[in-house]
């Protein structure tokens, strides 16, 4: 199982990939990212992610390369950003926890 979803905000595009992200799905993500105008904040979820094979950490290394910033809310996803040196986005505070 893999997806792929963009959500465009403003001024931020946001990337939630859920799935193994391995050989021919990174490859795709990479070419639609690559036909893209980036914004100034680009941020790629990586919260679903349940593997990633050697290919797929190489683009996840590339998004990191051209900007991208991680959300890595499971263990998985966590360990695979500390691997592979990805910055982590700023935690998002609702409104109800503001202060």
């Amino acid at each position: 199982m893999f997806r792929i979803i963009f959500d465009e905000h403003s001024s931020t595009v946001t990337i939630r990939i859920a799935g193994r992200f391995v050989s021919h799905y990174a490859q795709e993500t990479r070419e639609l990212v690559a036909l893209s105008k980036l914004p100034k904040e680009f941020v790629v979820d990586l919260s679903d992610v349940i593997f990633a094979d050697s290919f797929g950490e190489s683009v996840l290394r590339w998004l990191k390369e051209i900007g991208a910033k991680f959300v890595a809310d499971s263990s998985y996803s966590l360990h695979l950003c500390e691997r592979l040196d990805l910055p982590l986005s700023e935690p998002q505070l609702s409104p109800m926890r503001a202060t």
